[in-house]
This record gives C-alpha cells, sequence and structure tokens, in this order.
C-alpha cells in the first residue's frame, strides 16, 4: 500500500520519527536517525537521505560534510506510520568513525 507524507504520524513523538538506513542489497542495517516532516520531504525531494539532528536542531543530509552520502531506493513506512525504513544503494561508510555500518560495537 502506497502512503504519502501527509499521513505519517509525526505527532506521536513530538514531530520526530526514527528512521532505519539498510542497504538494499546486502540488508545490512547501516544506522538509526530520526526525521521530522520536512526532512522526510527532503528525502524524497532529493533523493538522498536527510535527517532532523535532535542534538543540534537542524535538517542534516546525510555525508554533507563526509561526502558518504546515502542515496535512497525505497522508503517504507511501518505498519502505525510512525516509523521509516530507508533503503540505501550505497557502499560508502555510513557511520561517523569510517566504519560500514553504525552498528559496529557488540554488547558485552
Amino acid at each position: 500500500m502506497l502512503k504519502s507524507i501527509d499521513k505519517i504520524d509525526f505527532e506521536k513523538r513530538n514531530g520526530i520519527i526514527p528512521v532505519v538506513v539498510q542497504d538494499i542489497r546486502t540488508k545490512d542495517i547501516l544506522m538509526l536517525g530520526y526525521a521530522n516532516k520536512y526532512a522526510l520531504t527532503k528525502t524524497v525531494e532529493t533523493g538522498n537521505a536527510h535527517f532532523w539532528s535532535t542534538s543540534h536542531n537542524r535538517l542534516w543530509m546525510k555525508g554533507e560534510e563526509s561526502g558518504n552520502i546515502q542515496p535512497v531506493e525505497k522508503i517504507l513506512v511501518d505498519c502505525d506510520s510512525d516509523a521509516l525504513l530507508y533503503l540505501v544503494n550505497s557502499m560508502k561508510p555510513a557511520c561517523h568513525t569510517g566504519n560500514r555500518s553504525c552498528f559496529h560495537n557488540e554488547l558485552g
């Protein structure tokens, strides 16, 4: 089923929703970010992953500083319309540490 941006429930979490980023080919989970309606709109318009920085309170495009842009191939909406999955096609590191995935530390 196709959903429109207007059907996403941004109000449940005060205007911000979680976004999981997954590699469309390998299925690796690359990162978790947050989006508001503006960040989602910019992602749809540009085809590149945009997020809302909760620590800096501003819009940012993934890779704007590092060059490791994450091109979004598809956006999936969860059943409650309050979380997103960006399926990206990029071999570049997603983590600011240079690792492919932000999930590279094991809890022990």
